[in-house]
């Protein structure tokens, strides 16, 4: 069963009694048509999904992105870069997917960011079916979706080029997610993990 979250709503990340052991994050998206004098052609759109880890002080203690595909302990892994998105129509996969194993998140690391940025600086709203999703399962099957939002669909993400989509942090001997879904005036990857820690966690 899946269980759809509004903002600000926090759920505890366990089944049939024990915690979720893993977690992943994927991201959907399509090119942009652009018309022109001579038809119409496709652009290429470069999302990135991304990870902040921080510790219960709010200090940033590592990032998995595109520039580094698991984080320093491996407990966190990206599945890489797509520069691109479904250029030829949404084939219902998640272009890019980053996958959590919470059981290996070490100790000091109190709050796992989940972020979205536009590379290129397009903006959200003009992105065909440009969807986020945190959720239960592998990078090759969902089991259950914690909480999604559909970007390319949602009024509030006009003119915004980068999102953050929820934390995920330490409760008692678990986890826990907090839904956010908001997006950011930030430009890029690092100020998103500035506005992160100064307003989310």
């Amino acid at each position: 069963m899946a269980i759809s979250l509004e903002k600000g709503q926090r759920v505890s990340l366990e089944k049939n009694g024990g915690q979720l052991s893993r977690v992943c994050v994927g991201v959907n998206w399509g090119a942009i048509e652009k018309k022109g004098f001579f038809g119409t052609k496709k652009k290429a759109v470069d999302l990135d999904a991304s990870v902040g880890f921080f510790d219960a002080n709010k200090t940033l203690m590592d990032v998995v992105y595109f520039g580094q595909l698991k984080s320093k302990d491996g407990s966190v892994s990206h599945s890489g870069d797509d520069r691109t998105g479904d250029v030829d129509g949404d084939d219902g996969l998640d272009n890019e997917i980053i996958t959590v194993e919470l059981n290996r998140v070490p100790a000091e690391v109190a709050h796992v960011a989940v972020l979205l940025n536009s590379f290129q600086g397009d903006d959200f709203a003009t992105i065909p079916f440009a969807t986020v999703r945190l959720y239960e399962g592998t990078p090759e099957r969902v089991d259950s979706v914690l909480a999604d939002y559909n970007i390319a669909n949602d009024a509030k993400f006009k003119g915004a080029v980068s999102m953050v989509l929820g934390v995920l942090y330490r409760h008692n001997s678990g986890w826990k997610f907090k839904a956010v879904g908001d997006p950011t005036q930030d430009k890029g990857l690092e100020d998103t993990l500035k506005t992160t820690a100064s307003s989310y966690l």
